[in-house]
């Protein structure tokens, strides 16, 4: 019988070794929790994505309408009243609402039914608004819940108990936008033709005003809230006429009134989607629904209890199409920081791992001497590390769990058990891979003298095929060259990752070429007298060839960091250029129409936060010699010259713009800068110009693609204003002051009491409006969070290459003391010893950051991530990635300065202790 052992190996362990136990639980913590926090958030924006395009597009675009026409004229009067009456349609809508299938979740309090007429009779009274001396007309809706989602103003709602088509008096209600428009109130008679028999009367009995008047109930048909003007055709384009179009709301009851002024009203049931309820993992199955609402099975269904010509008209599946395209051009790049942050996660892990096996080699090697097995081995590692790592990937869980409560479960728990699975795994797989054959005695694993093997020869060729292969397709067809759905899904994921397939070779090649500089400074330093120098050199180059593992991580995260704050930084500016492009400078004044207000400027200028103004006059009707017309930007030279250099839209000198001839002159040519079409239709030579304001001649001296005045790329002639007679302001052109807040609402209010139509438009507003889709905010957030961990990992395997190596140095130190070696000495020697793995990675970091980003540039378009739309990029141009100079200096150079710190910290230390601490009996640092 064995006996039992004193003490559990596992236990013993980690009693012995309880800060790499603890250095392994925060690893595996942190990666556990950011690959099972990466599917939940990204679930998380797609799913607010979903339902903020469904709520923005508003309910008339994605309400569910199923239409249907009453009972035909061959049917009984009695029949096709008792369909039109409340009753009826309140069964029928139930029926739909019970026969709408999930996902789709209906809104029931912004969702009704009713009846109403299709062809609209006309006002009779002659008192009726008449803008164009045509008379109004008028929907009659009996729609239910008006009494839930009106307040009454005035009077009281209208009744409806037995009303027949034959009726000639009817009750209705009208909102207070109506009643101000058509001049109604309580009390008042209008009067419309019937189909059969005499006029109808209509009574208005109240006048209510909507609860919620943005909500479905009232917006998808928003003629019942709001009244409009609407063109009526006619036989001349040149002069539309304008009649109103209003609604009488009759009581839900009153349907069975509506043949008598219309033959074919229409019954309809309006169903509102929640878009609380809509998620991204329910997108295929709702846009299946609607399919089969539209043309399907469930049409056949409800047609089966409302009409065989029941129509279903909604523009759902329109909204969540343009979704899906922003979506689908948004996930490639997102991808790109998911698989940047992973691989370094991963390459951080093993490294950890790896380091572990170095650092206890002796020990495993000792166990297989005194006859252990290769599988014992590896199952007591195994053992060791799953008592770590399942609890930390556990809370790594949990936390992302708690961090984004609200998404899908298994993909997070697969990713966790993806990163708790390595951790486990790495260490064993490792120890038995280099302990599978009893070795008497190692030769030295010096990182100058080191050779690669032909097995990591031919990985990394693997890995130089990928890359290339990624590279040329994404720079072919861009990160959304590849269609998943078209079976080219692995292609796909092979694009994403092509910036760390990129980085992964680059760091292989620097890897390998780590050891030449080593050599080259040996040399030299050997024969200097001082010692410093060469002892640093030769301790880097005596490393364990294991160092070089922190060197791949450091490169990777290093990479990952620089191209995700390209991206964010790219971003930055698109946006920053849209908003300039929108408004031509911080603030723009200007009416939709006519002049601004001579003392408008002077009062612009006292703004807090407001610097410079820039009046300017615009004609935009100035005729050319050839007879096309363009607009004339009337300018004061000195300022919008300081005004175009500050914004960066064609700047031009202070003279440019200064008459040649004498200023005083009528008759000197001024000098005007065009956009490329006005000075391809002028040509050289100087023409004379005839506006309202003046005339003047001048000739094209400067062509510029933009002007503030017009920053959208539109056709103008920029002259000096002083040369005109009476130019009016038309727009002012304001910036700020660095370093203090422009005064919005100050300015706004100047602005509105100036004049009606006068609006400021601001800079800051473009630029927020840019960044509403949740799509776009939340990829901004990956990659933010990406940036953060690139750094972080980068952090992390700089202290784990310097904890593994640093009783070594430690020791060496000690025994450099002993023989006279000063602690200034010694803080330096440290110091400089740490340097050459930190200047390598940081200096081939950023030149691979470089490299890497102007390789994939071509193939990233960052418009979708930028831009809310791609209706804004007029005049903007493509999005492409650009090297960021501070996200590729700023992480580089934080990570010489931490290792030097390190470093000497360590100096430090170890001076204060003695040398009888460090050099003990059997020591083999």
């Amino acid at each position: 019988m064995c006996p039992a052992p004193v003490a559990p190996w596992t236990r013993t362990r980690l009693r012995a070794a309880p800060l790499p136990a603890l250095a392994l639980a925060l690893l595996v913590l942190a990666t556990a929790f950011l690959a099972a926090v990466f599917p939940r958030a990204v679930d998380a924006y797609e799913s607010e994505g979903v339902r903020s395009a469904v709520a923005g597009a508003g309910a008339a675009r994605t309400g569910i309408e199923l239409g249907a026409p009453a009972p035909g004229l061959d049917a009984a009067q009695r029949e096709r009243e008792k369909a039109l009456r409340g009753a009826a349609l309140r069964a029928q809508y139930r029926e739909v609402v019970a026969a709408v299938p999930r996902p789709l979740r209906i809104d029931r309090a912004q969702s009704t039914y009713g009846a109403r007429t299709l062809e609209p009779p006309e006002g009779l009274d002659q008192w009726l608004p008449r803008p164009d001396s045509i008379a109004p007309q008028f929907t009659l809706a009996a729609q239910a819940g008006v009494d839930a989602h009106a307040r009454v103003r005035d009077g009281r709602l209208p009744k409806g108990e037995g009303l027949t088509s034959d009726s000639r008096r009817v009750e209705a209600a009208v909102t207070a936008d109506t009643a101000r428009a058509l001049k109604l109130r309580t009390g008042t008679a209008l009067h419309v033709d019937s189909v059969i028999g005499e006029r109808v009367t209509v009574r208005i009995t109240g006048i209510v005003e909507p609860r919620h008047p943005k909500g479905g109930y009232w917006s998808y048909d928003p003629i019942l809230r709001t009244p409009s003007l609407i063109d009526v055709p006619g036989s001349d384009p040149q002069a539309v006429k304008k009649r109103w179009h209003a609604a009488l709301l009759l009581a839900p009851g009153a349907g069975s009134f509506l043949p008598a002024v219309d033959q074919n009203p229409q019954r309809y049931w309006r169903v509102a989607p929640d878009p609380g309820a809509l998620t991204a993992r329910g997108l295929p199955a709702l846009k299946q629904t609607i399919a089969s609402l539209e043309g399907g099975p469930l049409r056949t269904e409800l047609r089966g209890f409302t009409h065989d010509d029941a129509l279903v008209s909604t523009e759902l599946d329109k909204v969540l199409a343009g979704y899906e395209g922003l979506r689908d051009a948004v996930t490639p790049i997102v991808a790109v920081a998911a698989y940047g942050v992973g691989g370094v996660a991963v390459v951080v892990l093993l490294m950890t791992c790896s380091l572990t096996a170095v650092r206890r080699r002796g020990e495993l090697a000792l166990l297989r001497a005194r006859g252990a097995s290769v599988r014992g081995v590896a199952g007591r590692l195994l053992a060791e590390t799953s008592v770590v790592a399942v609890p930390a990937a556990a809370l790594g869980l949990l936390l992302a769990f708690l961090v984004v409560p609200h998404a899908r479960a298994w993909p997070s728990a697969v990713a966790a058990a993806g990163v708790c699975l390595l951790a486990c795994a790495a260490l064993p797989v490792r120890a038995a891979f280099a302990h599978r054959g009893q070795r008497a005695h190692e030769g030295r694993d010096d990182l100058v003298t080191a050779r690669p093997s032909r097995r990591r020869t031919v990985a990394e060729l693997v890995l130089l095929v990928l890359a290339v292969g990624a590279v040329t397709t994404l720079r072919r067809g861009g990160l959304g060259g590849s269609d998943p759905g078209a079976g080219d899904g692995s292609a796909s994921l092979l694009v994403s990752a092509a910036p760390l397939l990129v980085g992964v070779i680059a760091a292989l090649l620097l890897v390998r070429l780590y050891p030449l500089p080593l050599r080259l400074f040996a040399r030299p330093l050997a024969r200097r007298r001082g010692a410093v120098g060469f002892l640093s050199t030769a301790s880097a180059g005596r490393a364990s060839a294991a160092q070089a593992l922190p060197l791949l991580g450091l490169l990777l995260a290093l990479t990952t960091a620089a191209f995700g704050g390209s991206v964010l930084s790219g971003v930055a500016d698109a946006r920053d250029r849209t908003a300039l492009l929108a408004v031509g400078a911080d603030v723009r004044v200007a009416r939709g129409s006519g002049n601004l207000p001579a003392g408008l400027a002077a009062e612009i200028r006292g703004t807090p936060g407001i610097g410079e103004v820039a009046a300017v006059h615009i004609d935009w009707y100035l005729e050319l010699p050839d007879h096309s017309t363009a607009p004339l930007v009337a300018v004061d030279p000195a300022v919008y010259a300081r005004l175009t250099r500050s914004t960066g839209l064609g700047p031009f000198g202070d003279g440019e713009l200064a008459a040649r001839g004498g200023r005083g002159g009528r008759g000197a040519v001024l000098p005007a800068v065009a956009s490329p079409d006005v000075a391809r239709r002028l040509g050289k030579g100087a023409h004379s110009f005839r506006t309202p304001t003046g005339s003047f001649k001048a000739s094209v001296e400067a062509v510029r693609t933009g002007t503030p005045a017009l920053p959208t790329g539109s056709a103008f002639l920029l002259i000096d204003r002083s040369r005109l007679d009476h130019p009016d302001d038309t727009a002012l052109l304001a910036t700020g002051t660095p370093g203090q807040r422009i005064d919005a609402a100050a300015l706004t209010r100047s602005a509105r009491a100036a004049g009606a139509g006068i609006e400021a438009t601001f800079r800051a507003t473009e630029r927020a409006a840019l960044t509403d889709s949740p799509l776009q905010s939340g990829a901004e957030r990956i990659y933010a969070a990406a940036v953060a961990a690139g750094a972080g990992y980068a952090v992390l395997a700089v202290l784990l290459a310097l904890l593994h190596s640093a009783p070594q140095r430690a020791a060496l130190l000690a025994r450099l003391h002993t023989l006279g070696l000063s602690r200034r000495q010694g803080r330096r020697l440290l110091v400089l010893e740490s340097l050459p793995q930190a200047l390598l990675a940081a200096g081939g970091g950023a030149l691979v950051s470089w490299a890497a980003i102007a390789l994939l540039a071509p193939g990233v378009d960052l418009a979708q991530v930028a831009l809310a739309a791609r209706g804004t990029l007029a005049g903007v141009g493509d999005v492409t990635l650009r090297a960021d100079p501070w996200s590729l200096l700023l992480p580089a150079v934080g990570v010489v300065i931490l290792t030097a710190g390190v470093a000497f910290v360590q100096a430090w230390w170890t001076a204060r202790r003695t040398a009888a601490t460090e050099l003990k009996t059997g020591d083999t640092g």
